[in-house]
């Protein structure tokens, strides 16, 4: 890539943002919209059963999830030898015509197979744009570079979805995925106006890529990312109806709420940038238990209006606090496989956002009020706290092992893969 000048850094790294923040409107702003979409693609059952037609209508949420899942791996490892800029050109394309055939087709079952054609392109996107970006910020700021790409996803949270679900509530949500689709255009003339050419990381190939998922440690961390991210999404994901059942406030609150979330969101994925550079361990570890904590807070005090907000703002912060640190250690053990690994972090966030939505959903539909989310999401948080302490001493044990090889053999040489592998 050539050497640019720090206008044109900005310029691309914003371009890039862009596309964060498309791609986070339209990931988020079904959660809002939830009661719209039900009450138009599943009339009949949520006439007769508001609960399970909600439920049932979070399977968009799901699906969406899904295709990341599918999409992140895939693309990146069959696209790896592509010039990056012309690969993420594509995946707009796909975004833009999949979120346009969200917005005008007729069925249920049609807008489920829309959504996740929708969400495959997600990952990969993410984690091109953050190997660009972070290849744009230079040596030592890696962190930095992956934040500044989720800083449009942040961002989308605190305008875009509390924008385009306000005009989704009163001109129809198919309106709202209009909106999207017309930002995933304009990403597409940003991308391709200021961001420079950038080839194909050398040496790169399917194999290559294939490569990661030999490495225990990264199915560990994918693990820990999808459990516990699914905390968030267990009440991320029904947000609409707690404001207006638990918290008994209009339906006209939800974009402010979804406003308080975002702002934690960008304060979070801040902070997350700058701590997994200085410490990344420390990040994870912090960014866990905080997230237990303000779930905690939103489970016991969402009924209130000061608890739900300041329960919401902390749930966003320590949410979006944990991903850069994730991501970055995803890069880490994944060794040369660093495009397929950067993008099997949004991978494993959407196995989270679906297993949070379908947990969270059941526990609605079972009847167990819309609060039942929040202790779903604790667990999950739990769970995904003790999978990153497994990871960090399973790290550990391999370093002494590789440490005492090094000293009873020391005319070997050292021991260079720190990360064992199957």
């Amino acid at each position: 890539m050539t050497t640019l000048t720090p206008a044109r850094k900005t310029a691309a790294l914003l371009a890039l943002a862009l596309g964060g923040f498309a791609i986070g409107t339209t990931e988020f702003v079904a959660m809002g919209l939830l009661p719209n979409l039900a009450s138009s693609l599943l009339h009949h059952q949520y006439v007769v059963d508001p609960e399970a037609g909600i439920a049932h209508a979070g399977w968009l949420v799901s699906a969406y999830a899904l295709g990341v899942v599918v999409g992140a791996p895939t693309i990146a490892a069959a696209a790896a030898r592509f010039p990056r800029k012309q690969l993420l050109l594509g995946l707009l394309v796909g975004f833009t015509l999949a979120t346009l055939a969200s917005a005008v087709l007729p069925s249920f079952g049609l807008v489920l197979a829309a959504r996740f054609v929708a969400g495959l392109p997600h990952g990969a996107y993410f984690g091109i744009a953050s190997l660009v970006a972070a290849e744009i910020m230079g040596p030592g700021s890696r962190g930095k570079g992956v934040s500044m790409v989720l800083g449009g996803l942040t961002i989308a949270n605190v305008v875009g979805v509390p924008l385009v679900t306000f005009i989704g509530q009163h001109a129809g949500w198919r309106a709202a995925y209009l909106i999207v689709a017309a930002l995933f255009a304009l990403t597409f003339v940003a991308v391709a106006t200021l961001v420079p050419f950038h080839p194909a990381e050398p040496g790169a190939s399917f194999r290559r890529e294939l490569r990661a998922f030999r490495v225990p440690q990264v199915w560990i961390m994918m693990a820990c990312g999808a459990i516990g991210f699914g905390g968030f999404f267990a009440v991320y994901s029904y947000i609409s109806p707690l404001v207006q059942h638990v918290t008994h406030l209009p339906v006209s609150f939800v974009p402010f709420v979804l406003v308080t979330v975002g702002v934690g969101m960008t304060v979070g994925n801040i902070a997350g940038g700058h701590f997994a550079d200085v410490d990344l361990r420390r990040a994870t570890y912090v960014g866990f238990a905080a997230l237990i904590a303000a779930l905690l807070l939103v489970t016991l005090t969402a009924a209130t209006v000061v608890g739900l907000f300041v329960g919401m703002f902390a749930l966003g912060a320590t949410s979006s606090m944990i991903s850069p640190s994730v991501q970055s250690r995803l890069m880490d053990v994944a060794g040369e496989s660093k495009g397929i690994a950067a993008a099997l972090n949004h991978s494993a966030f959407n196995i989270g956002n679906s297993l949070g939505a379908l947990l969270g959903g059941s526990a609605i539909a079972a009847g167990w009020g819309y609060a039942a989310p929040g202790w779903i999401g604790i667990v999950l948080a739990l769970l995904g706290l003790g999978i990153i302490t497994i990871s960090f001493s399973m790290e550990r044990r391999t370093n002494r092992r590789t440490a005492l090889a090094r000293d009873q053999h020391p005319r070997t040489g050292p021991i260079t893969s720190p990360v064992p592998t199957v």
